[in-house]
């Protein structure tokens, strides 16, 4: 159940990010044709005001499909249209009329050409492949040609809208913080606030509620406890509490080092007051800017190989997140804080086809004054799938120690 819950909250960090692409491409007039959760193949689709809402098969993220993301070229046509020609060789000409017209940026010739392709495939028996690929195709290029193509757009526009899913992911995590903080981001006490299950504190009974007095008969305040639990080195605890009016002895117990962060712990978390709303609000604003802070550190870490260890996959995401919900809500919301803003700095690192290359190439367009050849545009591409498949197999390759 847990890694359900888990896979559930990531799911819905992806809808958040997409959904900010989304709603900005709506209010600067770029109509998105499709808005997807997932992966295709679609397990549930429908379309709503002419734009297509589904669930992919494959949950590894989602999509926004922006209608022309770039401006449309000759090989467009040989990539998804020209297949064609095998089954019905009478759209040669056609076919090579809009290749020609792309090639020379007459947009009314490349639309009538098109409209001549759709009125004689109407009816003609083509295998279901080819009439995917030519319909995926045709609808394609009337949207690189339409009046509310991506690449049309003033730099302005476009940077809003890529950069609307980053700050999406980026606002959630401020509110998940401060919602946090406004519940238990104050002053600690010594009362025991939630127990892991399955930990070396649940084993000695331990219980929410629970006040700690002492531990192997040294009295304790809200500063000296972890510090105590910590330094143990695994040597067994006796923990003195009061419950209900009365002094218990628990343990002794072993503290368990924690494969993350190498600390001993016994598996509890202290209750903490909370803060107001504005003092919230501030706080996990300068929280969220010290996480940056150190994630980029760890970025440019990962350069000079020292940081890979701290690069995680999906699967360790889910396996840290289901982890996070056994250990009780407070630690899931703020696990889902941290991969929120994780994924909104991931984002916004300057490689194709990630947001952060599209913001720049729209700022480099920009300043230009004209846009950047399509030939450029794919070769960044390249590089930057293999940069992020490379950290994809790093992450995994930790994930897979890890839980080994």
């Amino acid at each position: 159940m847990s890694i359900a819950i888990a896979i559930v909250g990531l799911g819905c960090l992806v809808l958040v990010h997409e959904a900010g692409h989304f709603f900005a491409s709506l209010a600067l007039r770029m109509r998105p044709r499709k808005f997807y959760l997932g992966f295709p193949p679609a397990v549930l689709k429908t379309t709503r005001g002419g734009i297509e809402y589904g669930i992919g098969a494959i949950p590894l993220g989602g999509f926004v499909k922006l209608p022309g993301m770039h401006r449309p070229a000759p090989g467009d046509v040989d990539a998804s249209i020209a297949g064609v020609l095998s089954e019905a060789p009478d759209l040669a000409g056609p076919v090579e009329r809009l290749r020609w017209a792309l090639a020379a940026d007459d947009h009314d010739s490349a639309r009538r050409a098109l409209a001549a392709i759709r009125a004689l495939v109407a009816g003609r028996e083509l295998s279901d492949v080819t009439r995917r690929s030519l319909e995926k195709g045709l609808d394609d290029l009337e949207d690189a040609l339409g009046p509310d193509a991506y690449w049309r757009a003033a730099p302005w526009k476009r940077v809003l809208v890529i950069a609307a899913g980053p700050g999406a992911n980026l606002l959630l995590s401020v509110v998940l913080l401060t919602f946090l903080l406004m519940s238990a981001g104050g002053k600690v006490t010594t009362r025991v606030d939630a127990v892991s299950a399955g930990s070396a504190a649940a084993a000695m009974d331990l219980r929410p509620g629970d006040t700690i007095v002492s531990i192997n008969g040294t009295p304790m305040t809200p500063l000296t406890v972890s510090r105590t639990i910590a330094s143990s080195g695994g040597r067994p605890l006796v923990v003195t509490v009061l419950r209900e009016g009365t002094q218990l002895r628990l343990g002794p117990a072993e503290a368990r080092k924690d494969p993350v962060d190498d600390v001993y712990r016994l598996g509890f978390r202290l209750h903490a007051d909370g803060l107001a709303l504005p003092e919230a609000a501030w706080a996990s604003v300068r929280v969220t800017g010290r996480v940056t802070r150190d994630i980029g550190a760890s970025l440019g870490h990962i350069v000079g190989g020292s940081g890979r260890k701290d690069i995680s996959s999906p699967v360790g995401i889910v396996n840290g997140s289901s982890q996070a919900v056994k250990e009780g809500t407070d630690s899931y919301l703020e696990v889902l804080s941290l991969i929120s803003l994780s994924i909104a700095l991931l984002n916004l690192l300057p490689l194709l086809p990630l947001d952060g290359g599209h913001i720049a190439f729209s700022i480099v367009e920009g300043v230009r004054g004209r846009a950047v050849a399509r030939e450029v545009y794919e070769r960044v591409s390249v590089v930057g799938i293999a940069l992020v498949l490379l950290l994809f197999v790093i992450g995994l390759s930790n994930d897979i120690g890890r839980l080994s």
